[in-house]
């Protein structure tokens, strides 16, 4: 043990190379940034708890009630100023219109795997998404992979197979959540720091507001709305779909800008692990040999791509 000579053995040794209120600040962000995974993690027990309303239901009732939220906090915020300001820019509008319609997608495969008891596969597809986002950026901005990225990719595409040959079928639904939440992220990667976390969300709702509208008022033109059937706790539910959405987006946003990206990129797999154990042990979704081995081989990806990106962070660090 490497205590200070001067130091009383319960005094912490600060950080010389880090400021106090640096280290409060990435203290902060990390709280956020963990409570926000935490959030994403417990969040397909909330979907549960909102049925019968099935994945087309629910998908449309988030979407609304997600777009009254984010309004109310832009009062708050100040934000109508910038948001103005964004709608009237046509280039931003239209990326975040497709973004829209990508994340609307990814909402709801995760909410049709909670429907169905796949939370299972759900959380492949998180566990998954960062390597996808490495291939697409790859693909679409001609990034160059290091070495240890090649070898998650090579390991990450053999647990995928391993998976699909133990089960009978392809994991559309993990395969389906990676790919739709790395367009997204590449999607929004085109907008930068022009559009908060707050006002894109915002827009992206306004973009898919009609349709969802539509959807509710045509089930409950026919009869077949759970929103009115299912009692006043299901309606409390349905109207916290908002900031159920909203609130742990916000966190993130709020951690992106006070931690380093790697300690980000550590952070995600928190969200999968608290899925993937809330299927094989809260819900007891079937786990064959086959399953088991699958996503021990994604687990190893998941060190590799940590520690790459530990080691990349220590380059970038070395080279200022």
């Amino acid at each position: 043990m490497n205590a200070h000579p001067n130091n009383s053995p319960n005094t912490p040794e600060p950080n010389p190379g880090i400021p106090d209120d640096e280290q409060a600040r990435r203290k902060a962000g990390l709280i956020f940034g963990l409570s926000a995974y935490l959030l994403w993690g417990v969040l397909p027990l909330f979907f549960m708890a909102i049925q019968p309303a099935g994945p087309l239901e629910i998908l449309a009732h988030r979407i609304i009630w997600s777009l009254f939220f984010c309004l109310i906090l832009l009062l708050f915020a100040r934000g109508y100023p910038r948001l103005w300001r964004l709608l009237r820019t046509l280039r931003v509008l239209g990326i975040l219109a497709v973004a829209a319609i990508t994340v609307a997608i990814n909402w709801f495969i995760f909410v049709l795997g909670v429907d169905m008891g796949r939370i299972v596969e759900v959380s492949l597809g998180y566990y998954i998404n960062p390597l996808v986002s490495v291939l697409l950026g790859v693909l679409f901005l001609k990034e160059k992979l290091r070495p240890l990225q090649w070898l998650a990719m090579g390991i990450g595409t053999v647990a995928v197979i391993v998976i699909a040959v133990g089960n009978g079928q392809f994991p559309f639904l993990g395969v389906g959540v990676a790919l739709s939440f790395g367009l997204y992220g590449l999607i929004k990667k085109q907008i930068g720091s022009r559009a908060g976390a707050l006002e894109a969300m915002t827009i992206e709702t306004i973009v898919l507001f009609i349709p969802s509208v539509t959807y509710v008022l045509f089930l409950m033109s026919q009869g077949q709305s759970n929103f009115e059937t299912q009692g006043s706790l299901h309606v409390i539910l349905m109207l916290c779909l908002g900031p159920v959405t909203a609130i742990p987006l916000i966190l993130f946003g709020s951690a992106t800008s006070r931690i380093p990206l790697s300690w980000v990129g550590m952070l995600q797999y928190v969200t999968p692990t608290m899925q993937f154990l809330t299927g094989v042990f809260l819900l007891g979704e079937d786990m064959p040999l086959s399953r088991w081995a699958g996503f021990c081989i994604i687990w190893v990806t998941v060190v590799l791509v940590c520690v790459d990106g530990v080691m990349a962070a220590r380059r970038r660090r070395r080279l200022r």
